[in-house]
């Protein structure tokens, strides 16, 4: 009985711990316009992660050879401006810092990201990067709407600006409250808001490329095997009025 009680009470727990993921984040999502069409886009999103992201994070399961070849980067143009760390251009793209280093800096080591889009979906990411604000009660200064106590510094500050979480009086149940609608920088970043934001989906069409480098291709063939499924319907409807014509 006790051994049924204990075994209860840890599905139980499960099933709260996935609910809990499940449930996601409590601030509205921005829709990410992803388009892998868009090889411009995907090649500044690639340019951008290696840049501001790899230092941390990693993309363990995707090649650079891999990726310079979906994204139309000529090879020696790549292999110049996208690898830092010396590895070979058929290597997977991995980050030069240490596990036991993250865990030190950061209380845990930074997660590979290269499924995170299949994980997290494109709008959370989208509004994940555009979601940091000032907090100085944090260990880095910053906080996110999306991510509560995210324990990562905001990388690309230098692009947006120095962001701050801002509110407004509002009516709530009778009661004039604080009301959080957004998020305002100081101007002080390379980019306009209107280029953060399409720096922030950038970097989101790249992390869809890299969950699923297959998808425009898996696409192209739903539509030969839709096309190919349709003939045979026609031929087969043909078929089966030869075969019924003289039953009545």
């Amino acid at each position: 009985m006790k051994q049924l009680i204990k075994t209860t009470l840890l599905v139980a727990a499960s099933l709260w711990s996935v609910a809990t993921l499940a449930a996601g984040p409590t601030v509205p999502l921005d829709e990410a316009k992803v388009d892998l069409h868009d090889k411009a886009s995907l090649q500044r999103g690639a340019q951008l992660f290696m840049n501001y992201c790899l230092g941390c994070h990693s993309m363990q399961y995707q090649r650079y050879n891999r990726t310079f070849k979906d994204l139309e980067i000529p090879e020696d143009l790549g292999v110049e401006n996208l690898q830092f760390t010396g590895e070979k251009v058929g290597d997977l793209i991995t980050n030069a810092m240490a596990t036991e280093d993250a865990g030190t800096w950061f209380g845990t080591a930074a997660p590979d990201l290269t499924l995170v889009a299949r994980v997290r979906g494109a709008d959370w990411i989208y509004t994940y990067l555009r979601s940091f604000y000032v907090d100085e009660s944090r260990p880095f200064g910053v906080n996110n709407t999306v991510f509560p106590n995210v324990g990562m510094p905001h990388v690309l500050e230098e692009l947006q600006g120095i962001p701050r979480k801002t509110t407004e009086q509002r009516m709530v149940d009778g009661e004039m409250q604080d009301v959080y609608v957004g998020i305002k920088t100081d101007g002080s970043g390379m980019l306009t808001d209107a280029e953060y934001d399409q720096a922030a989906l950038d970097i989101t069409n790249f992390l869809v490329y890299t969950g699923e480098p297959m998808m425009l291709q898996q696409q192209r063939i739903g539509w030969y095997v839709f096309g190919f499924l349709l003939v045979f319907l026609i031929f087969a409807v043909l078929l089966k009025r030869e075969f019924f014509k003289d039953v009545k």
